[in-house]
Formats: structure tokens, sequence, C-alpha cells
């Protein structure tokens, strides 16, 4: 494998990238994310499924930095908004919207509703410029509470209520969350293949390319 490898997170969110760096931090990757570099086109996230929009994300990514890149798309998933707000949990509130202004739609939507079964649902995609990519899903379940508790994490992490720790994930710990978070499960089986991912990238990087020093010509 080689050492310090680039990876760049196709994300500008500092939470989702610093769960990703914890879980990556034995090995020998420098992890960046969108952040680090020069303003790059938006994407649009149109797909209709967490599958779509991750490749998407790490495809684009990819190939305008030409490093690969690991994106992942996820969402919440509520039974008894038939799977709202899913693929649109990021924007469901609105595109300015805050942590805490998503978390009060999703109670107010909920309101008298006894049904609070959720999920979260992950879709993480490698991707290299070439174009190909890796795909690793992960799901946890849970329930939405009736008030957010809690000060960790991001998004719905408040109001998500994970049943087997009895808190919610913004009550968990980084360490705690990433062993049983959707995201977490995703990377795990990204992890556990790891050596074979980095191999892989490697076969399918471009090769660089040699440009060819030419001598002035004398002056006549």
């Amino acid at each position: 494998m080689k050492k310090n490898r680039i990876l760049v997170i196709a994300t500008r969110n500092t939470g989702k990238t610093a769960e990703i760096r914890d879980l990556l931090k034995a090995f020998p990757v420098s992890i960046k994310n969108l952040d680090d570099f020069g303003p790059i086109p938006e994407v649009v996230e149109d797909g209709n499924t967490f599958d779509e929009n991750a490749y998407k994300k790490s495809s684009f990514t990819a190939r305008v930095l030409g490093y690969p890149a690991l994106s992942d798309d996820s969402g919440l998933v509520v039974e008894a908004l038939d799977g709202a707000p899913g693929v649109h949990s990021a924007r469901w509130a609105g595109s300015a919207a805050t942590d805490a202004q998503r978390c009060r739609k999703l109670l107010a939507a909920l309101d008298r509703q006894t049904n609070r079964a959720a999920a979260f649902e992950c879709v993480i995609s490698i991707a290299v410029p070439t174009g190909p990519a890796l795909t690793y899903e992960g799901r946890c379940e849970g329930s939405i509470t009736l008030a957010p508790a809690g000060s960790n994490g991001f998004g719905y992490d408040p109001v998500f209520f994970y049943p087997l720790l009895n808190k919610t994930f913004a009550q968990l710990t980084m360490a705690e969350k990433s062993r049983v978070s959707h995201r977490g499960k995703a990377l795990k089986g990204l992890l556990d293949e790891f050596d074979k991912v980095m191999k892989w990238i490697d076969q399918h990087m471009p090769a660089p390319q040699r440009i060819g020093c030419q001598r002035p010509r004398p002056k006549t």
C-alpha cells in the first residue's frame, strides 16, 4: 500500500469529515475534504436513490480534482412519512436551514403520530478519475424522539433514538456512534477491505503523463 495516499471526502461538512477521518486514522492515507481545495462547481444531487447521489458526488469530485474521492449519501427514512425526508434529508427544511430547524420540521411533521419508527441509511461510493467506483452500504434502525436531546453529532442526531444504547445519536460519543451508525456500518465494510481498496485505487488511477522538455532553438 502506498504511503500517504490522498483521499478526498466529497463534502464540506466538518462533522462528517471528522467521523470518517477518525475511522480511517489507522491507515496511511491523508484525508482531505472540499475545503482543502479551491472553489469547484456544486454537484446537483438529483438522483432518486442514495446510491445514485453518492456516485455522482464521488465521480465528479475525482474527475475535477484528479484524486480518488469518497462520498457518502445518507439520510433519514421515516416510516410514517412514507420514507421522507430520504434523499432530501439535508434540504428538506430548505437549503439554508440549520440542523435545529431540520429537527423542528421533522418533529412538527410527526406531531401526534404514534408510529415514530425511523432508520438512517447510508451509501458510500469511492471513485477514481477514470470513472469506476466501489460501493458500501449501511443501515441503522431507531425511532424519532418527542424532543431533541444531546449536543454531539450533527443533522437529525438529536432526535434519532437508538434503543440498544438507550440514547439519541447526539448523546453518543464519536466512538460509540461510529460503531453503530449507518455510516459506521458502511465504513466498516470499507475498512474490512481497505488494503484491497487501496490496491484497486492504484490499479485504476490514471498514469501520470510525462511532458517532454524541448531545448530552445538557437537564435539566427
